[in-house]
């Protein structure tokens, strides 16, 4: 979790990623009107963003403007950004939710679930609980090193 938080923890990082996956938008005009930004902190998000292989830029079709495509990698934040806004929607919209999220196909509204593999069930938020892996314990000494002097 730390280590997505430090690609796209970042408020501008999370409204960038929305707009162009929800929003369809590829320019840096069209981000930096929607969201009003600052040009310098959208283009050193955008750059992140190409860096960590989440977007990808390139020379538009009809226009020599530089255009930022999600990349598959990009488009796995999907379900983050809906999981965001459940929470939102649920704890911090008194008036309602101001866009729902919807199955193009048929038009019903998509919802997040926790669902386990094993048993096939979907468990209550207070059954479900982290353990630590292997790789964890690799990620804890390569910290200690770094921390170490």
């Amino acid at each position: 979790m730390t280590r997505a938080l430090e690609i796209a923890g970042e408020r501008w990082s999370f409204l960038i990623l929305r707009n162009a996956i929800f929003g369809g938008m590829t320019r840096f005009s069209e981000f930096q009107r929607s969201l009003g930004i600052a040009p310098n902190i959208l283009a050193t998000r955008l750059e992140n963003f190409v860096q960590e292989g989440i977007m990808a830029n390139s020379k538009g079709d009809a226009s020599e403007h530089l255009e930022y495509r999600l990349t598959p990698k990009g488009l796995d934040f999907k379900p983050v950004i809906i999981a965001l806004r459940e929470w939102g929607d649920r704890w911090a919209a008194p008036e309602g939710p101001p866009v729902v999220v919807e199955h193009e196909g048929c038009g019903g509204r998509v919802e997040l679930r926790l669902f386990c593999k094993k048993c096939e069930e979907e468990p209550k938020l207070k059954n479900i609980v982290a353990r630590p892996t292997k790789a964890y314990t690799v990620y804890q000494r390569k910290l200690s090193k770094t921390t170490d002097l």
